[in-house]
């Protein structure tokens, strides 16, 4: 049980980990922000844990439309 459920566990650590925060950087380099808030939008994703997750849910609403 422990062995199957090791390969359930791997593929979201992977999405987590390493293609989300990746995922969110170039979403922030691509898009536009008032003032300083692309930094701070980079900075979190970079330095926070869960800082893509923290961008997807933030972000979308300090882009400039």
């Amino acid at each position: 049980m422990g062995f199957f459920s090791l390969f359930l566990i791997i593929p979201f650590v992977f999405i987590f980990v390493l293609l989300l925060p990746i995922i969110a950087i170039i979403d922030i380099l691509s898009s536009k922000f008032e003032g300083n808030d692309n930094l701070l939008m980079l900075l979190i994703v970079i330095f926070i844990p869960f800082g893509a997750i923290l961008y997807f849910i933030l972000g979308p609403s300090r882009k400039i439309k």
